[in-house]
């Protein structure tokens, strides 16, 4: 019988890793795949909470880029973590996980607005909350908003499935062959060394509250199961080795 680790866990899920093999958009296997290790893990006993990321479906800074106003261009990325929270949503209610959506944004036609009280009582009830909207403010990552959700709430750790990417590299293993991944690296290494774990308010906001990070590719066998299993998966990131 599966033990697991961690008794509360905030999993976060880059827009990226929603797409499968697809160039952008949703791949509904990967999203069913993610539904099932969330439902294996939520029957553990472990309280899930999840942010979702919005890549796949906008990026801010690239409209930016492309001219357009950068808080405009933050905002709209908000509400497209909010279309990948309802279809995240909808596939584990299909397998039997109740779930609540709460948003950093106001969008009462279909979910709550973020309030940490009223998301502890749902984890506490077995339900899985899924945080979209980010922060509610432009200018911060939805890696930034994971770490600060999970601080919120009290997670033990957090879950970071990137895409592609099945670690902490000491340089861009799609870039450089010869790249070296580590097993285990301190929040104040991966800072000085400017390793893109997470964006670096993230990164310190982990650091100062000790809050460890797994990094894991989100395609890896089981991986969400595993790492809050206490398993080796990817890296992992602590105020210590």
């Amino acid at each position: 019988m599966r033990k697991a680790r961690y008794k509360r866990v905030l999993l976060k899920i880059s827009g990226e890793a929603l797409t499968g093999d697809k160039e952008c958009g949703i791949d509904f296997a990967t999203l069913s795949e993610i539904a099932h290790q969330l439902k294996l893990v939520r029957d553990m006993g472990v309280e899930v909470a999840v942010v979702v990321g919005g890549g796949n479906i906008w990026r801010g800074t690239t409209a930016e880029e492309m001219g357009m106003e950068r808080t405009n261009a933050d905002y709209a990325g908000m509400l497209a973590t909010l279309l990948n929270a309802l279809a995240l949503q909808d596939t584990l209610e299909k397998k039997g996980v109740i779930t609540r959506i709460q948003s950093a944004i106001a969008v009462s036609a279909v979910c709550e607005p973020f309030i940490r009280r009223r998301a502890l009582r749902h984890m506490e009830k077995g339900r899985v909350v899924i945080f979209a909207g980010g922060t509610g403010n432009p200018y911060f990552t939805t890696d930034t908003a994971a770490a600060l959700r999970a601080i919120e709430i009290g997670a033990e750790v957090l879950l970071m499935a990137k895409h592609r990417v099945d670690g902490v590299y000491d340089a861009d293993p799609r870039k450089s062959p010869g790249a070296r991944r580590f097993e285990s690296i301190t929040h104040d290494e991966a800072l000085k060394m400017h390793l893109k774990v997470t964006d670096a308010t993230a990164m310190s906001l982990c650091m100062e509250n000790n809050l460890p990070i797994i990094v894991f590719d989100v395609a890896a066998p089981q991986g969400i199961v595993h790492a809050v299993e206490g398993d080796v998966i990817g890296t992992i990131v602590s105020s210590q080795r």
